[in-house]
Formats: structure tokens, C-alpha cells, sequence
């Protein structure tokens, strides 16, 4: 019985608890009874802007549209937070003890909430909503955090400046939103940027064209739903000595970029990834530095080499500002320059990338892999001494951020390495293993998870040739693929500090 709390320790809680209340009570006569014009004036006008959560929704929808990404996914999650801290804290904490709510004629009139609410005082709904929206956008951002958190920490102040609240009531608040965003953040897991060395680009001496002097500019004007043509416009307005070679249906792309390359003093492109990659093996080929005008549905070089305008890749055109950067070869003759797949890889990336800016990069990774997982195409492949049975296999130029099945930053395009991450399918119970650790944030730590940083790196489709897609092109199928980084391998026009 040794375990059973004596009397002596009962009664002594129960003057603790009766001390806090007691102290609870005092907090609260002291601010509610202060004369503060300014707390007359800002606290009630704050406490109505927070009822049903308008604040905090308003300050979402803002930044979902304004916002940069990390901002975007700060709003999802924090609206997703308060959503379910509502939830919790009026259907279930309210109910766990009722307490009557304050004695509020001792606040001033001026202040003095217009309607008290007949709800349990404990814990402080508004404190709860606050608090889950401003933790919740905070690991995600945390400069918008603290922010959030000064103006959640004035919402809960707003509670008891207009009688409304017990302080205790305010801090329970703040420990049930607090802590669901926490336990949030353990279920999807938050984009974290891992901070990599820095090492300097290697520039490339190349001479200012203001005018786009020696500029050969290959594109196709029909390319991207009109996209072509822009480019073609704005280059000829910019640049106006820049030679223009427009392709026509049927023309041989290589054929043309290299009697361009020829002639060119900077062989330019027009064009999406899959474009892209064939100027840069030209140009690579003739070592003739490239300038990148974005013209597909996603671009990925071109904005990773910071170009993702017309006006970027003018400004670097005029200023001669260049820098070399990695290529990757497939079997030596097939250049890729953002990534290469087997599997069901490219519709994962798909998937992904239609909900993520609605949902969120997580949980939009769950639900492509659950559409994949339902839609299965394993492929087998040797690799390393090993064979492994995969439905989803990544190939990257350079190293890719963050670690895990959903790489989306490339912070160096010249760091000499292949990023390979593989998911493997073929083991027992493997489906619900891999949705069962991507949820939980932890893939990178599954044995069926394989991720590498390798200079070169080879595989063989056991059960014959396999499609491999290139740069976002479904591209030719192989058996046997070897790929090798060829190290700053091509001189590109981009911005440079």
C-alpha cells in the first residue's frame, strides 16, 4: 500500500491548489481593476477580432496568398492546428471540470466584453485557437513564429484585461494549442532547410552583351502554350542583336543547336528541361557557355540556376555573368541535367506537385504514395551487389534537400555528386511499412529506404529493359544505365553576387 498517496500528502495538494487559485483570482482583479487607456482601447477590439477564430483565419488566408513557401506551409499548418485544437478544447477540455467563469463588473465598462459567454471558463478557448495557430505556423517559420507568438501572447492578455478569463484559464489555453501543434509536427513532420557548405562558384570570364551581341537564341515559338513566343519578344526588345533560330515541327533539335553552337559566341535556349538538356550537351560538347530562358511547365534548371525570368537570364547576359556547373551522363552520351526515374516515380512527382501548394509538401507526399501504392509497376534492379525490387527510384544532378522521398531544393548544381534514392518494394508488408514511416516522419531511417551521394552509379533491370525517364521526358528504355557526373562540365549565363 506503500504506493497510495498518504493524507498528509492529499491535504497538502489540496492547499497548493487552493494557493493557485487564490493567486489566479489576485492576477486577475490586478489587471482587470488597472486603469489603462491603451488597454482600454486596444483589448476589447483585439478579443472580437479573435472570436470564432477570424484573426487567425484572416492572417492564413494572407499569407497562403502573399506569402513566400515556408510562410504557405506555416498558414496550412497552423489552420490545420487550430482546427483540431478547437475541436479538442470545446468538445473535450471544457468538459473535464467546469469553472464558473470571472466576476467581471470589476472591470471598467469601456472594457468590459459585450457578451460573457456561459461556456466553461477553463481552459480559454481563444488562448487555445491562438496558440495552435501561431506554434503551428511557426515550425515551419519561425520568424513568422514570433510574431505570431507576440500576438497570440496580446489575444490571451485581451481574455482577462476584458474579464472574461481567469489567467489559468489563459495558460491552459496556451498548453492545449502549443502542445497539439507539437504533437502535430510529429505526425508531418515540417520542411527543415539543412544548412550544407558554401563554396564559391567557379566563374567563368565572359564578356558583357548589352545589346546580346554573339547571342545565338534557339527556340521554338509554339513551345509552352505561347511561352515560346513571349521569350522571343522580350529578347528582341532586350537584346536586339541576338540571332533568332526558330524550329519548325520535324526539325532535328540537336542537328540545329549544333550549327548554332557553331556560330555562337553564347548559345541560348528557349525551351522546358527536356530542351534544356539537349543545349546543354551541345554546349558542353563545344564548350560554349549556355543562357537558359525558362519556357516549359516547371523549369527546375532554369530557376535553380536562379533564371527563372527572362529578365534574370537578360540581366546575366548583359553583365557577362557566368559560372560552370555539373552534367550528368547517361551511359557517356545522354545528358541530364535535374534528375532521371524508373518506376512510377515521374506520376508520384506529379501527384505531388498539383496538391502540395493546397496541402502541404507532406501530405500531399502521403497521398501520392498511397495512389502509387494502389497502382503498383515494380521494377527489379541490381545494384551495388544487390538486388531490390522498387516502384519509385530517384536519380538527381547534385545533391537534393531534404533528405527523404520528397527532394525539392538543390542549394549547388557543382558539388560533383549524384543524389540516388531508392524505395524498396519487394519486402513483406513493404506498402505499409513505407506509409507508416513517411507519416511519422521517419523514411530516411527504413531499412527499405536507400539514399546515396555517389560520383557514379550503375544499374541493371533484372527482368529486361525498363523505361527511364530523363529531365520529365519519358525517355528510352535500358537494361543496363550508367551514370557519371562529369564535374562543372558546362559554363551557364546566371546571376552572381
Amino acid at each position: 500500500m506503500g504506493f497510495l498517496p498518504s493524507r498528509n500528502s492529499l491535504r497538502g495538494l489540496r492547499q497548493i491548489g487552493a494557493g493557485l487559485g487564490t493567486l489566479d483570482r489576485e492576477v486577475f482583479d490586478a489587471v482587470a481593476e488597472s486603469p489603462s487607456p491603451l488597454l482600454d482601447t486596444v483589448m476589447p477590439r483585439l478579443t472580437r477580432a479573435a472570436d470564432h477564430s477570424k484573426l487567425w483565419i484572416g492572417i492564413g488566408a494572407g499569407l497562403a496568398i502573399f506569402g513566400k513557401p515556408a510562410m504557405q506551409r506555416g498558414a496550412t499548418r497552423g489552420l490545420l492546428s487550430l482546427a483540431m485544437t478547437s475541436a479538442v478544447t470545446n468538445q473535450v477540455a471544457k468538459r473535464l471540470r467546469r469553472r464558473t467563469r470571472p466576476d467581471h463588473m470589476s472591470v471598467p465598462l469601456v472594457r468590459r466584453s459585450r457578451r460573457l459567454p456561459t461556456s466553461s471558463s477553463l481552459p480559454s478557448g481563444h488562448s487555445a485557437s491562438a496558440a495552435a495557430f501561431a506554434v503551428g505556423a511557426g515550425l515551419e517559420s519561425p520568424p513568422l513564429g514570433l510574431g505570431l507568438a507576440l500576438l497570440a501572447g496580446l489575444v490571451g492578455l485581451s481574455r482577462v484585461a476584458t474579464g472574461v478569463h481567469y489567467p489559468g484559464d489563459v495558460f491552459a489555453g496556451f498548453g492545449i494549442g502549443a502542445g497539439i501543434a507539437v504533437l502535430g509536427a510529429r505526425v508531418v513532420p515540417p520542411i527543415t532547410q539543412t544548412a550544407v557548405p558554401a563554396a564559391d562558384p567557379l566563374r567563368v570570364d565572359t564578356a558583357p552583351r548589352p545589346d546580346g551581341a554573339g547571342v545565338v537564341l534557339v527556340v521554338n515559338p509554339a513551345s509552352g502554350d505561347g511561352t515560346g513566343q513571349r521569350i522571343l519578344d522580350q529578347v528582341r526588345k532586350a537584346l536586339p542583336r541576338t540571332e533568332i533560330v526558330e524550329l519548325n515541327k520535324g526539325d532535328d533539335v540537336i542537328e540545329v543547336m549544333r550549327s548554332a553552337a557553331r556560330r555562337a559566341e553564347v548559345l541560348a535556349v528557349g525551351g522546358g528541361d527536356g530542351t534544356v538538356a539537349c543545349a546543354a550537351g551541345v554546349a558542353a560538347e563545344t564548350d560554349t557557355p549556355l543562357a537558359v530562358f525558362p519556357g516549359g511547365t516547371f523549369n527546375h534548371f532554369a530557376k535553380d540556376i536562379g533564371c527563372e525570368s527572362v529578365v534574370k537570364t537578360v540581366d546575366a547576359i548583359r553583365r557577362g555573368s557566368a559560372s560552370r556547373v555539373d552534367l550528368v551522363y547517361l551511359n557517356e552520351s545522354q545528358v541530364v541535367i535535374n534528375t532521371a526515374s524508373i518506376g512510377s516515380y515521374p506520376k508520384f512527382v506529379q501527384i505531388r506537385e498539383k496538391l502540395e501548394r493546397r496541402i502541404g509538401k507532406p501530405l500531399a507526399s502521403v497521398y501520392a504514395m498511397l495512389h502509387i501504392a494502389r497502382r503498383d509497376h515494380p521494377v527489379r534492379i541490381r545494384f551495388d551487389n544487390k538486388t531490390v525490387q522498387t516502384s519509385l527510384f530517384f536519380l538527381g544532378n547534385s545533391a537534393y534537400l531534404p533528405s527523404g522521398f520528397a527532394p525539392s531544393v538543390r542549394p549547388r548544381l557543382d558539388d560533383g555528386l549524384i543524389d540516388v534514392r531508392i524505395l524498396e518494394t519487394g519486402r513483406k508488408f513493404s506498402s505499409v511499412r513505407i506509409l507508416t514511416a513517411l507519416v511519422l516522419g521517419r523514411l530516411p531511417r527504413s531499412p527499405l529506404y536507400h539514399e546515396l551521394q555517389v560520383p557514379e552509379f550503375s544499374f541493371t533491370a533484372v527482368d529486361g529493359p525498363t523505361v527511364l525517364a530523363r529531365d520529365g521526358e519519358a525517355g528510352d528504355t535500358y537494361t543496363d544505365a550508367s551514370f557519371k557526373v562529369r564535374y562543372r562540365a558546362l559554363s551557364v549565363l546566371r546571376p552572381l553576387p
